[in-house]
């Protein structure tokens, strides 16, 4: 457990220039007083890690040390290949670059854990698009990446409706959901959301934003000096017609702010309700059967079952047309009470199925 603490405390302050105490203690999960003794401890044993007194001090490796990947367990090899998802990085224009690197970790690792690429690879095997639909790749998409890893602003031009919009960005991530690419970026200057663009709140005059890659038809680099946003003033580094990049701003949690994004813009699109009654199993099926935002407030608001075990509630839905499709699924385990219109669907919808099939009855 300890071997294992120390070995990970060494290949953070490889990753930085420093960390103090309470930033190690927080990423390895222990007291700073563990923290100082575990320095003591690879100090002694050879490892040059120097603690810089005062306000601004922390831990440091000197000298330019850097450890072998001799210390990684099979699992942990393994691991560390299933990182790399194919497809994603092909469709990013990454998938040299991916090769290359896995090549060199390879060469890295212990003779008995040369075969954790190949059994990795034999065991998981990640494929992002939903069934029955065949997702296009972006044709903009490695454009895009290459500016997201080189933190390059860009000029984008993008399809909103039937017209066109340009917008400077700072790209800050990309996000592969259910088959579709979508870019994360902050608009600097800018405090409001554009319509089918969730805003993901602002800091300052700027927004960040989520832009569909497969809307963009147009990605060049942003050129001349340019100032960006963020906490204090920033500066590209282009001057003239040179480009611009961005300094991130290091608060910035992209799968934390994708999961609040795509949580406000479920609930965004549900602006209509449903009241519906639901058998025990139609309240083990609702969630697989609509919005999994919309299931979760419809069941924490139900009330207590009936006689017959049946729960009544109010369900977020997108419209009456999606609620259709949605509450059809569960058959004969819901049964639509609001509104009046809704319910004398299903009951149109109830009567002709008993005449199909009660024909042969």
């Amino acid at each position: 457990m300890r071997a294992a603490r120390l070995i990970k405390m060494v290949l953070l302050l490889q990753s930085r220039p420093s960390m103090t105490a309470a930033e190690l203690a927080r990423e390895l999960e222990v007291s700073e007083r563990t923290v100082t003794r575990d320095a003591q401890a690879l100090s002694e044993a050879g490892v040059p890690v120097y603690a810089d007194r005062g306000r601004a001090g922390g831990y440091r490796l000197v000298g330019g040390y850097r450890t072998r990947l001799t210390g990684l367990a099979r699992g942990e090899a393994e691991a560390l290949f299933l990182s790399g998802v194919p497809g994603a990085l092909r469709e990013m224009g990454l998938e040299d670059a991916a090769s290359a690197a896995r090549l060199k970790v390879s060469a890295a690792l212990l003779p008995s854990l040369r075969d954790a690429p190949r059994t990795a690879a034999q065991r998981f095997h990640l494929d992002a698009p939903g069934w029955f639909r065949e997702a296009p790749v972006p044709g903009l998409l490695p454009a895009v990446a290459d500016a997201v890893w080189d933190d390059r602003r860009v000029v984008a031009r993008y399809r909103r409706g039937d017209t066109e919009v340009e917008r400077e960005l700072e790209p800050y991530g990309l996000v592969l959901k259910a088959g579709v690419w979508y870019l994360c970026a902050r608009v600097p200057g800018r405090g409001t959301a554009e319509r089918g663009a969730p805003e993901a709140g602002a800091s300052g005059t700027e927004a960040y934003r989520v832009y569909r890659i497969d809307r963009f038809t147009a990605v060049e680099a942003a050129t001349g000096a340019g100032t960006g946003g963020g906490p204090g003033p920033r500066t590209g580094t282009g001057t003239g017609s040179g480009p611009v990049r961005f300094e991130r701003d290091p608060g910035f949690d992209l799968p934390a702010f994708w999961a609040e994004r795509a949580e406000q813009f479920a609930r965004s699109i549900l602006r209509a309700e449903a009241v519906v009654r639901l058998s025990p199993e139609g309240v083990r099926a609702l969630p697989h059967a609509v919005d999994a935002v919309a299931a979760r407030e419809a069941l924490a608001g139900a009330a207590g079952a009936d006689d017959d075990g049946w729960v009544t509630v109010t369900l977020p839905v997108e419209s009456e047309e999606v609620a259709r499709t949605q509450l059809t699924a569960l058959g004969a385990e819901a049964e639509v009470l609001a509104p009046a219109s809704l319910r004398e669907w299903f009951a149109a919808r109830a009567v002709r199925l008993a005449r199909l099939y009660g024909s042969g009855a």
